[in-house]
């Protein structure tokens, strides 16, 4: 579980908490016995407002929504793995810390006049109501997703209201219409020349990148932006790893930014070629990689037990012994 600390350095978390002591202590009161979850969700809102208020947390103060940005994907990684490993104490904290994550964001956005906590609940809450004209009728739906009437006949013509999945797809196909719409007559508003849709705007940028490119490369083979044969797809690779060479060169030579950062792109361009072998051989790149890590796990904790066994850490061998010790981890196992 990683906490907000955790993203800082010991050294700047140290000089944070000696800077706080210098503070008033903010007084959040325990909701009393029988609380409703309104009443224990509010404290929560006040405790991450106390945090970011004049008398608390330096650290939190700090904050923006980019530098914390990467805080959410974390978090709900780590409640996914909770999740998978139905380990229901570690779900309930951890979903508790992505719940903290809304929160935050949320208080941060409010400290910024951008929006609240309310906005976001009532958000989600009108898109469920939009997205479920099956439990909570048509018309309840339809008003959730503030559609005129307009909106609604172009829905019905397409659909009956006794087509649930398809009536979803409509209501959502609608909804990001009226969404690009506004955005559209927003930037004409403010003088900007609106951008006209990409293909690929539909590829959420919040993803993990292992996942985007997945989903960027199939994109793009909808569109005949292909290779013809997955050796093509290697000779792409090879020649990636050739320019990844020769700018990692370049940079050790150089004390230029630019030219790590260039060697940073290269070895980018090596890993998306590398999902478009897998997209090619038909494996999803983002399980397989999950797979090796469990693997890797497995193998590491078994050379844990070897070496404890001999009465040794793993710091103890030198590359040989580790070597061993792996080749023996495996065979335990019985992985190739």
């Amino acid at each position: 579980m990683m906490t907000i600390a955790q993203t800082t350095t010991n050294e700047e978390h140290i000089a944070l908490n000696e800077e706080s002591q210098s503070l008033d202590h903010v007084s959040v009161s325990v909701p009393p016995e029988g609380a409703t979850t309104g009443e224990k969700f509010e404290r929560l809102v006040k405790i991450i407002a106390a945090l970011r208020g004049p008398n608390g947390c330096p650290w939190d103060r700090s904050q923006t929504h980019q530098s914390i940005g990467r805080n959410v994907v974390e978090e709900s990684y780590e409640a996914l793995q909770a999740i998978e490993d139905n380990d229901l104490t570690d779900m309930c904290e951890e979903l508790g810390d992505v719940l903290m994550q809304v929160v935050l964001q949320s208080q941060i956005a409010v400290d910024q006049g951008e929006f609240c906590i309310d906005d976001v609940i009532d958000g989600i809450s009108k898109k469920m109501v939009s997205r479920h004209p099956h439990v909570f009728g048509t018309d309840a739906s339809f008003e959730a997703a503030g559609f005129t009437q307009e909106d609604i006949d172009q829905i019905n013509s397409v659909q009956t209201a006794d087509d649930v999945l398809p009536l979803w797809d409509a209501i959502k196909v609608r909804e990001k219409q009226k969404k690009a719409q506004a955005k559209e007559q927003a930037a004409i508003a403010s003088g900007e020349k609106p951008r006209p849709k990409s293909m690929l705007d539909d590829v959420s940028k919040s993803q993990p990148s292992l996942m985007q490119a997945q989903d960027i490369s199939r994109k793009a083979v909808s569109y005949g932006f292909e290779w013809e044969t997955v050796d093509d797809v290697w000779d792409k690779v090879y020649e990636e790893i050739g320019e990844y060479k020769q700018a990692i060169k370049v940079a050790g030579d150089s004390k230029e930014a630019a030219d790590a950062d260039s060697a940073e792109l290269e070895f980018g361009d090596i890993l998306f070629s590398l999902v478009n072998v897998a997209r090619k051989d038909g494996i999803d790149a983002e399980t397989a990689l999950r797979k090796t890590c469990d693997k890797f796990r497995r193998r590491w904790s078994c050379m844990e037990e070897q070496a404890s066994k001999e009465n040794r850490t793993l710091d103890s061998y030198d590359i040989d012994g580790l070597d061993s010790l792996w080749g023996q981890a495996k065979k335990q196992l019985g992985e190739h």
